[in-house]
């Protein structure tokens, strides 16, 4: 998805206020700061024969690491450098055809390789040094007709609310559910069926967790989306089989493959409050097990998001976090939790700021957890992302 998909301001996200500074949404009917005037977006590339193609650049810095993408503390880093070419699909006037393919170089790379299976197939050794790479996180086609659309190759995933692709998120740092919990990308064919104004329905196979263009499992992926009122929208997503890895009866680098079984589902209420406050409330829960029963991985968490818009210029927003990580994550069953709060600050309608703090804290055995080991830790970050 590309930024510009997200309803915001000129390419960049919204969060609920996108009808200007003139209305009155902000403080005192004007924008923080003064004047909130951001300008006409520029583009590198642009559109052609209905083929556009863009990208941005996210740079960013964070005093303490995060084993959720920040792992480089005070070091300004390039997190995202980012491109695609996407041919969106049209079928108000019948069948079409498009599809989409992205590029990302970054700290970030690696994250979002096709690390599900560890025999460096697709793009999992495109690294360059410990923590900088390149990935390419999606490349995929899209056939739709009337309400049916279907997409088969290399995707992004479903599952939660938060995603990799820096400009669709509001906070600059990440939450544990959704880098330790959900997959990331996804190989296969999902179709999106939408019943109605308010109903949307997925279901499709994949090749397990976060592999690329070969059998890491057997998986479905889909879900549902409906909008039980003006305000409020909730989504049920869920991905439940074989999740990997591809080598259960095979020997790989001296290690013979366990596989992964199991089920997972990420269920978000989007909620409306007010024309300048969003809610949202998310609950994960992972369970897996190896081909002989032993248990892989179980968690479950609870995300709070909560992001007022002041203007198209200005946002704020808390994230509050609950994680419990019984088995697979860490080396000890622990409760995790974290709060942050950060700004969106538009400076230019190719330009977002977002500054933040946050706080974790452990109950439990805080090893290997966060940096040094601690009980709890404060962090700062801000990055900037740069879009064209």
């Amino acid at each position: 998805m590309s930024a510009c998909d997200m309803g915001g301001c000129d390419g960049l996200p919204s969060y609920g206020c996108d009808s200007g500074c003139d209305s009155g949404c902000g403080l005192g009917g004007g924008c923080l700061g003064g004047e909130c005037d951001l300008g006409d977006p520029f583009t590198l590339f642009g559109e052609y024969e209905g083929v556009s193609i863009g990208g941005w650049v996210q740079m960013g810095y964070h005093t303490a690491a995060l084993p959720l993408f920040n792992s480089r503390p005070d070091e300004y880093q390039l997190h995202q450098a980012w491109l695609y070419a996407e041919k969106a699909i049209d079928t108000s006037n019948g069948f079409d055809i498009g599809g989409r393919i992205d590029y990302v170089y970054g700290t970030d790379s690696q994250d979002t390789q096709a690390f599900g299976i560890s025999n460096n197939h697709w793009d999992n050794d495109w690294d360059n040094g410990t923590d900088y790479g390149h990935a390419m996180p999606q490349l995929y086609v899209e056939a739709g007709y009337g309400d049916l659309s279907v997409k088969a190759g290399h995707f992004y995933t479903i599952i939660g609310w938060e995603v990799v692709t820096a400009p669709d998120n509001f906070f600059y740092s990440h939450a544990y559910t959704m880098y330790n919990s959900e997959p990331f990308t996804h190989t296969g064919a999902l179709a999106t069926y939408n019943v109605g104004d308010h109903v949307s329905v997925m279901g499709g196979y994949v090749f397990g967790w976060d592999s690329g263009f070969e059998d890491n499992g057997d998986a479905f992926l889909g879900g549902v989306s409906v909008g039980l009122t003006d305000s409020l929208t909730v989504t049920y997503a869920t991905v439940g089989g074989r999740f990997g890895d591809g080598n259960i009866n095979r020997v790989v680098d001296g290690v013979v493959g366990r596989g992964e079984n199991g089920y997972m589902h990420s269920i978000v209420a989007d909620y409306a409050v007010s024309d300048n406050l969003q809610y949202i409330f998310q609950s994960d829960l992972l369970d897996t097990e190896d081909i002989d029963g032993a248990t892989v991985r179980d968690t479950f968490g609870i995300n709070q998001y909560l992001i007022y818009t002041l203007s198209d210029c200005w946002a704020v927003g808390t994230r509050f976090e609950w994680y419990q990580a019984d088995a697979g994550v860490f080396n000890t069953d622990n409760d995790i939790y974290a709060l942050t709060s950060g700004v969106n600050y538009k400076p230019h309608a190719n330009v977002l700021v977002r500054p933040e703090i946050r706080w974790d804290w452990v109950d439990g055995d805080p090893t290997d957890i966060l940096e040094n080991s601690d009980d709890d830790q404060f962090t700062f970050g801000i990055d900037t992302i740069f879009l064209f």
